[in-house]
This record gives C-alpha cells, sequence and structure tokens, in this order.
C-alpha cells in the first residue's frame, strides 16, 4: 500500500523498486497478507535474507483490531480498533507477488508498545519519520494516506473477515532505500513512540551461531 502519492511517484520513477512494471494503487492491486511468522518485535532486530537484491526499509502506523470484524462500514470502522503501534516493514525488491516478497523472516517489526485506540484522538494526523544510521530518510504525515484507516478496515472487511490481534499496515511515505548488515533503522511516529531496530545478514547470523 502506498501512504502518499508521493512514494506512489517515488516507486514509478526508481526503476529499483519498479522493475519495470506500471505501479498503481490498491484500488487495482487489492490488499495482500503477511505471513504471521515474519513478525518480530525492535529487540529481535532484522536479519537479511542471502538474496543479491535491494531490500528497502518501509515505516508505517499499524492499526490493532480489538474484535471479530467483517463487512463493516467506513464509519464505523474505528469502533473495531484496539490500538496503534508502529510497523517497520522491509521488503525485498521485485517482481514476485507482493505478499512473498514482504514475508521473510523479521520483516515485519512492531512495537515499541501498543497504544489504546483511546490515547489517539486522531490518528489522521501523525507525524512519522525513518532515520537510518542517523541520517533522515523518510518524513511525512498520516494525513497523507491515499486510503486512510477506517476506509482501510471497510475495504479489508468486506473481503475477509478480521479477528482480534490482526493487523493492518496503513502503508509508507516516500523516501524508502535500502539497509544492509550493520544499520541501525530508527522509527518515529508521533503519540506511538521510538523504535529502533539493528540490521544483520544472515550470513553474520549464521557464523554467530557456529
Amino acid at each position: 500500500m502506498k501512504v502518499c502519492r508521493a512514494h506512489l511517484a517515488e516507486a514509478r520513477a526508481d526503476v529499483g523498486v519498479n522493475f519495470g512494471t506500471d505501479i498503481k494503487t490498491i484500488d487495482y492491486y487489492g490488499l495482500f497478507l503477511k505471513s504471521s511468522t515474519s513478525v518480530v518485535g525492535p529487540g529481535e532486530g532484522i536479519t537479511l535474507p542471502d538474496l543479491e537484491r535491494r531490500i528497502d526499509h518501509e515505516v508505517e502506523v499499524v492499526a490493532v483490531i480489538a474484535r471479530e470484524c467483517f463487512q463493516a462500514p467506513e464509519s464505523e470502522a474505528f469502533d473495531y480498533v484496539l490500538g496503534y503501534c508502529i510497523g517497520l516493514g522491509m521488503s525485498v525488491r521485485g517482481t514476485e507477488d507482493r505478499s512473498w516478497r514482504k514475508s521473510y523472516d523479521t520483516f515485519t517489526v512492531l512495537g515499541p508498545y501498543l497504544v489504546m485506540a483511546n490515547e489517539i484522538p486522531d490518528p489522521a494526523n501523525l507525524d512519522l519519520s525513518l532515520h537510518v544510521n542517523g541520517t533522515q530518510r523518510q518524513s511525512s504525515n498520516t494525513k497523507a494516506l491515499i486510503f486512510n484507516i477506517p476506509k482501510l478496515i471497510a475495504y479489508a472487511s468486506a473481503g475477509y473477515r478480521l479477528y482480534p490481534g490482526d493487523v493492518i499496515m496503513t502503508g509508507t511515505p516516500e523516501g524508502v532505500g535500502p539497509v544492509v548488515d550493520g544499520d541501525v533503522v530508527t522509527s518515529k511516529v508521533a503519540r506511538l513512540g521510538t523504535l529502533t531496530v539493528s540490521v544483520s545478514s544472515t550470513r553474520r547470523a549464521h557464523a554467530a551461531r557456529s
């Protein structure tokens, strides 16, 4: 999902992201599912697979579902939200399905804690940013979402039933870029805290265990 039109334009302009395809919005592609085995906490860090591919960071706001939800109208969507947290999604660039490229182990970092929905009066106005090794790469606000949170919940629940604990990653702003072994990624969202994650390689992880 593209959080704002600036990232949509960025993806269309960068062959390292689009691989020669015409990048469209979720009106065209629909939603995609990520493997639950990709989810980790910030202390576990990100382990990059041994691929000759670019692997990009994507900071996102995450909505956590509170109760069973099916075919919810947008006007009632917030009634199904338990709370929010920061999501750091990783994406292998290529032409394969998004569910595959975004579901590697450790590719969905959630945290640093869950903030209850009643503590976030306006989730449609949250500043978010991402730094790699102290250098800012992404900075935006959830006002720029192409699909806001109620629309995403209505869209998702129209097709499949949502259950307590399900998470919806809302999308990322412009400024995505690659990370490599040894990087430290810091994601910040107003009212949701700061998520700091270390990046290592599969090769280094194997060497540390041997």
